[in-house]
């Protein structure tokens, strides 16, 4: 289903791609960006309808699926693709997508989970992620290479212990996950942790970004990011 999906072009090399009918809670961003040797999908969003024929990296051209953690909402159509990457904390954890760690049984139950049937008959309870090990494991410090762009792997744990981002030290373009983003941050899942979180923030105080395109919400500058972090820290001191 194509309309499943809509698509924004950022600019000429990145796409970025949403579920529109899915509850916002687990309405990601999924960002498809074009380098030189390599194409760059980062996240797969919750995988109701298959995503794979919505990514047009030409034939022949290696595309990497970076996933930057395994909730639900970033790793649903990983299976799809065969070049996937993601972090080495929870390399295991993706060879069974258990719903538990995925935080898929909470989809079971969401009130009004899509706004439209992806098919007929189709109900949220049946939702199932798909096992989808890992063809590489990144880990801080890591490079993912296009070819003409290198991304240095960040670790920035606190919304889950997993999160990675992407960071092209060249000219500051941040894929971000779920590590920051423009919009409510969630730090209370059973996995979260409050003080890794202030942690993170601290340390993406000094990034230098240009550009970072999140898990959820618009995309943002540098001066936006510290004030998502700053605020965090204003609002989690003490707690």
């Amino acid at each position: 289903m194509g309309d499943w999906f809509s698509k924004t072009s950022i600019d000429a090399r990145t796409t970025m791609l949403t579920e529109p009918f899915v509850h916002d809670f687990v309405r990601a961003n999924i960002w498809h960006f074009r380098g030189r040797d390599v194409d760059l999908l980062v996240d797969t969003g919750m995988g109701i309808c298959p995503l794979a024929p919505q990514i047009d990296t030409p034939a022949g051209k290696p595309l990497l699926v970076v996933a930057t953690h395994i909730h639900l909402d970033h790793v649903g159509s990983l299976h799809e693709f065969p070049l996937r990457a993601g972090p080495a904390m929870s390399a295991e954890k993706f060879d069974t997508m258990d719903e538990v760690v995925t935080y898929a049984y909470m989809f079971h139950n969401l009130d009004d989970a899509v706004s439209k049937l992806p098919a007929p008959g189709w109900k949220a309870a049946d939702y199932r992620i798909p096992p989808a090990p890992l063809a590489r494991t990144l880990a801080e410090g890591d490079v993912v290479d296009l070819g003409d762009r290198q991304f240095k792997v960040l670790h920035l744990p606190g919304h889950s212990p997993d999160s990675i981002a992407l960071f092209d030290e060249a000219d500051g373009l941040f894929f971000a996950g779920d590590a920051i983003y423009d919009g409510m941050l969630i730090d209370d899942l059973p996995d979260s942790d409050r003080v890794a979180y202030r942690r993170t923030m601290q340390r993406l105080l000094d990034l230098p970004i240009s550009v970072g395109h999140g898990g959820h919400g618009p995309s943002f500058d540098g001066k936006r990011m510290r004030e998502i972090a700053s605020a965090y820290l204003r609002r989690t001191n003490g707690r």
